[in-house]
């Protein structure tokens, strides 16, 4: 389980985590970025919005003409402000 923000969370949807974690602007964006085939977890396309990831999942983002690899360290309740994001997270690329 990953302590985030004074609550216990072990999963969270995956639009909302990206969401959370700052990667977009809007849920709605993050939802149809998953939608739209541009999100991997652990390799795995995935095209549900709603689908759960865990500690440890590595996730891999098309955005425009870059792309992102986080791996999942924690979870928020709320969406913070770019610092508090950032502790969501791991940069794989660098």
């Amino acid at each position: 389980m990953i302590l985030s923000f004074g609550c216990l969370v072990e999963r969270q949807r995956l639009d909302k985590w990206l969401w959370h974690a700052r990667v977009v602007k809007a849920r709605t964006s993050a939802a149809a970025l998953v939608e739209g085939g541009h999100v991997r977890i652990n390799g795995v396309r995935e095209t549900s919005p709603g689908h759960a990831v865990k500690a440890g999942d590595v996730l891999t983002v098309g955005l425009d003409r870059s792309v992102r690899v986080l791996k999942v360290i924690g979870f928020a309740e709320r969406r913070g402000d770019a610092e508090s994001a950032r502790v969501l997270y791991l940069d794989l690329q660098g």
